[in-house]
């Protein structure tokens, strides 16, 4: 215990920059905790486009959208996701999945819905890309 206090003491900076390191990291773990939908990877969305009625939206652009897509995915634009509309009204309990391209562009969707009431909201980590990157196939086309 001595070395640590004299070690702290020899460097504040240093144990400064690792308990400010280690305040920021307790509270992204808790805000991750808290927002109210999960980031799920594409092995567990598989598991619950397999095993569950999960309603799947791809937030990408519409040419992307065209170019490959997940089976069952439906495109909205981000602009057009309005949580009271009819076709998302009707899914307040069941499984919502989101992905765009990248993954960067869900998050604030998937919050619009968690406040508007939504139960079961995730996001898929690393978007289409990473869906691609872990060799699961695409649908291409506009269907």
């Amino acid at each position: 215990m001595q070395r640590l206090i004299e070690f702290i003491s020899n460097h504040p900076l240093l144990a400064a920059a690792f308990v400010g390191l280690l305040v920021a990291w307790i509270a992204w773990e808790i805000s991750q905790r808290f927002r109210g939908f999960k980031e799920i990877s594409s092995a567990q969305l598989v598991r619950m486009i397999n095993d569950e009625a999960v309603a799947l939206f791809d937030l990408g652009a519409v040419a992307d959208y065209g170019q490959g897509h997940i089976a069952g995915a439906k495109h909205m634009a981000i602009s057009q996701v309005d949580p009271q509309s009819r076709e998302l009204a009707k899914l307040k309990d069941q499984p919502i999945a989101l992905y765009c391209k990248s993954g960067m562009s869900t998050a604030p969707v998937a919050s619009r819905l968690v406040k508007a009431g939504f139960s079961q909201v995730h996001t898929l980590k690393g978007g289409l890309q990473g869906w691609v990157a872990d060799g699961l196939p695409l649908v291409k086309g506009k269907k």
